[in-house]
């Protein structure tokens, strides 16, 4: 399976780690360091998938992931978190319509696998509190 994956994070070196294991399975990946440039991006590039972490400069995660969800172009695409998440930042992420989450530090396969149920047309759920089952680890659930 192959598929666009835009990866936004303010570390570098956490970029490139998710950018290596995603094209290692297939995956063209395209980079952004933060929520504003995510926004420039995304209409240039229109991925599949868009992962974020929660605290950036600019314009952080969750409110990136809410302006996504604002407008009608990205207002369906798959976004998941993968960041060092408190319970707080989970339950807003519920609140804008995150798809899934990946608690940092994470373990490759976790992200490929989470990525992929995103790709799969059917792997989302439709928006809205009952059909929110967000994919969570271990680590950002324990609170």
């Amino acid at each position: 399976m192959s598929g666009r994956v835009l990866v936004v994070d303010d570390s570098e070196v956490i970029r490139q780690l998710i950018r290596v294991n995603l094209e290692l399975e297939g995956f063209e990946v395209v980079t952004a360091a933060d929520g504003a440039e995510c926004l420039e991006v995304i209409r240039r590039v229109k991925p599949d998938v868009v992962t974020l972490d929660v605290m950036m400069p600019r314009l952080d995660g969750l409110r990136t992931a809410a302006r996504l969800r604002a407008t009608p172009d990205t207002s369906r695409l798959p976004i998941a978190i993968v960041s060092a998440c408190t319970p707080a930042d989970l339950d807003l992420g519920e609140t804008v319509g995150v798809d899934g989450y990946l608690g940092k530090p994470f373990d490759p396969a976790d992200l490929v696998a989470l990525v992929r149920r995103l790709m799969n047309p059917g792997g989302r759920p439709d928006a809205g509190p009952e059909g929110f089952r967000p994919e969570r680890t271990r680590r950002t659930d324990r609170g």
